[in-house]
């Protein structure tokens, strides 16, 4: 017996690996232990495998069936808020400036670092289950509101419960060199976080991946090769905040160290593209994160032009509160001026390469993970085209029913 038949559905929306979206009218989808066995139109799907015989399904008609959503870069665990400075930038306060007076990162290293694993956990669960509602069903997760060994481990365990207490796949990053600690050098911190965290965090087995905040007044490109090499050197393949608010180098480094991906890149050139793009570096964009800051967006048509795929994320954090692909997808299209099909390709597959899963997360196609949206939209423009409202209905992980309106 079939574990479930979507079928009816007014489109089937998919990235391929001959298409950056093949649409299907009249479309459905089949999984059968957890991974799809059958995709296509309806009539097609439902003679090999009958709705009937499914231990469920679903009639979609009128609605669009998608990928479920991957997340490739957000910060969701963490204690605290900061709704405040949320207030202060909109009075003129940059973020620079926040960080400089004890706020920012900083601020919440000290209520992340007062909170228990429990409450973490929590939070971080919470915050899965709005994730969850808006279409994603694979995400990553950073540490780095820690900064010191004690905490970072608390944030890496508090990901890895959450894991296996929630629907979603939570992917963990370790970013110890998220920012220095107050009264601190920055060489001296990269001493920490080489030295003393990173054989914690390998040791204990609780990452996939090693990132840095390479910018300016936070760690330069030296500091960040420096941690990024010792996190391959325990196992841990490399990602980077690069070109944020200033070029510095990062997405070079990225690109000489075959990192997984690049994230931020609002100041990256098109050398900086012609190299990721070389390297087979994943660009991850992160429109959210220029919307809070009132800041430009990044220039998804360099990227386009230059034909290197991008991924987009919420970038989900205390200074950037969404976590929303939807509103991700929405502001990649009427921000960065990507087009739908771009979009939700950014959000879907070219995001499951940005963490490095190859198994067919982020598409449809027969052998994929059974991980699927039902929008209720008539087609996969629809998505961004009505912005600013969850057009969710049904998500699927595994071929199980995890989110229903």
């Amino acid at each position: 017996m079939t574990d479930l038949v979507v079928y009816n559905a007014a489109e089937l929306a998919t990235p391929t690996e001959n298409d950056p979206l093949e649409t299907t009218a009249n479309g459905a989808v089949a999984i059968d232990d957890g991974i799809v066995v059958a995709t296509g139109s309806t009539d097609e799907v439902t003679r090999a495998y009958p709705p009937e015989n499914a231990a469920n399904s679903i009639d979609a008609t009128g609605q669009t069936i998608l990928p479920g959503f991957v997340d490739p870069h957000t910060h969701a665990v963490f204690g605290g808020t900061r709704a405040d400075e949320f207030t202060a930038k909109l009075e003129g306060a940059s973020y620079q400036e926040l960080l400089e007076d004890g706020g920012g990162i900083l601020r919440t290293v000290r209520s992340t670092r007062e909170a228990s694993r429990e409450q973490l956990v929590e939070t971080l669960v919470a915050q899965l289950d709005v994730m969850l509602a808006h279409g994603t069903t694979t995400a990553e997760v950073k540490s780095g509101y820690g900064l010191d060994v004690e905490t970072e481990l608390k944030l890496l365990e508090a990901i890895a419960i959450a894991d296996e207490r929630h629907p979603i796949d939570v992917v963990p990053t370790f970013m110890g060199a998220h920012a220095v600690p107050e009264g601190m050098a920055a060489d001296d911190y990269v001493d920490r976080v080489v030295e003393d965290q990173l054989p914690a965090v390998a040791d204990a087995g609780l990452a996939e991946f090693c990132d840095v905040f390479c910018e300016a007044g936070v760690f330069s490109v030296a500091q960040s090769r420096r941690v990024l090499e010792a996190g391959q050197g325990a196992g841990l393949s490399a990602k980077i905040h690069a070109e944020e608010f200033e070029r510095l180098g990062g997405s070079q480094l990225a690109a000489s160290l075959d990192a997984t991906s690049a994230d931020h890149l609002l100041q990256a050139t098109d050398d900086d593209i012609e190299a990721l793009g070389d390297a087979g570096v994943t660009p991850v964009l992160l429109p959210g994160t220029a919307f809070s800051l009132g800041a430009e967006y990044a220039d998804a048509a360099a990227f386009e032009a230059a034909d290197v795929p991008v991924a987009i994320a919420t970038d989900f954090n205390p200074n950037c509160y969404s976590q929303s692909m939807e509103f991700a997808i929405d502001l990649a299209c009427n921000g960065m001026r990507m087009g739908p099909a771009a979009a939700i390709r950014s959000a879907t597959s070219t995001a499951a390469a940005a963490i490095d899963r190859t198994d067919g997360t982020g598409t449809l196609c027969e052998g994929a993970p059974g991980d699927l949206v039902v929008a209720n939209v008539a087609d996969h423009q629809h998505l961004p085209y009505n912005f600013g409202v969850s057009t969710v209905q049904t998500v699927v992980k595994d071929g199980e029913v995890v989110h229903r309106e």
